[in-house]
């Protein structure tokens, strides 16, 4: 029987010291057979440039591109009205992170831009009877996480063309909230976020799935990082919304309670 072993980052948001943390876990992991990032690399956070430097160096890695990722490729600030995820676009809390996404696109320059347009918008593994599907959100959108309902449509639409699998797993980033449901032979996974989390840990995180035998391992590492160092660079640099994020940071969870005017006015 076929077995395998997947890495998994997700929603780094160049949270640098966090990633550089996950990654020495992930180094010292015995027979990983894949690595995946699940996307939303750049964008909210104070260090683009060096982030898309050590994920370049990364070997073996699938890159799954998040909806951050194309708001960058796309130049979302270039709109008349930009707006993100269904906010209001006069909204200053949308505005500052408009802000933001420009503010990364410089940062990152052409190279991050290459880098983004070679992302995968999924990426779909069958081992044995087991069938795993990887996507930011979901594979129709990248800004939405699927619900139980859809997930079970996609299993049985999969299940036509795929007639011999019997278990199927979707994994997910973009909520940075744990998530791990499983419904009769369907089980979708989210660990959370490597950079930022929302979930009132602030430790970051990087999960192991392991499948042998149409057996499910799913095992996520929450580890502490120099957070304050993160949080100094905010400081340092200034990017739009950083006062909002140095909180989130500090409380894992959305502070958008503490604008930055000085970033939100025209």
């Amino acid at each position: 029987m076929e077995s395998k072993t997947f890495a998994i980052i997700t929603d780094i948001h160049s949270n640098l010291a966090s990633l550089r943390k996950a990654l020495s876990i992930i180094e010292k992991r015995d027979y990983i057979d894949q690595m995946l990032c699940l996307g939303d690399c750049f964008a909210l956070g104070p260090q683009p440039r060096k982030t898309l430097q050590t994920l370049e160096s990364i070997n073996n890695c699938i890159f799954i591109r998040g909806n951050h990722d194309r708001y960058l490729i796309e130049k979302l600030w270039e709109e008349e009205s930009p707006s993100l995820e269904g906010m209001d676009p006069n909204d200053p809390i949308c505005k500052a992170i408009v802000k933001n996404e420009k503010w990364t696109a410089n940062q990152l320059g052409k190279d991050g831009e290459n880098f983004c347009s070679k992302m995968k918008i999924a990426h779909r593994e069958i081992i044995d009877e087991t069938l795993i599907e990887f996507s930011h959100a979901w594979y129709k959108r990248d800004d939405h996480p699927p619900s139980i309902e859809e997930g079970l449509e996609w299993r049985d639409n999969l299940s036509a063309l795929y007639p011999d699998i019997k278990k199927f797993v979707f994994i997910h980033g973009h909520v940075h909230v744990p998530r791990h449901q499983i419904i009769e032979n369907l089980t979708i996974l989210c660990q959370g976020a490597t950079g930022l989390p929302f979930d009132r840990d602030p430790r970051g995180s990087v999960a192991f799935l392991k499948v042998e035998n149409n057996k499910i391992d799913w095992d996520v590492i929450r580890y502490d990082y120099d957070n304050k160092a993160t949080t100094e660079q905010l400081e340092k640099k200034q990017p739009p919304f950083f006062s909002n994020l140095k909180n989130t940071i500090k409380y894992a969870s959305i502070r958008n309670d503490l604008i930055d005017h000085k970033t939100t006015t025209k």
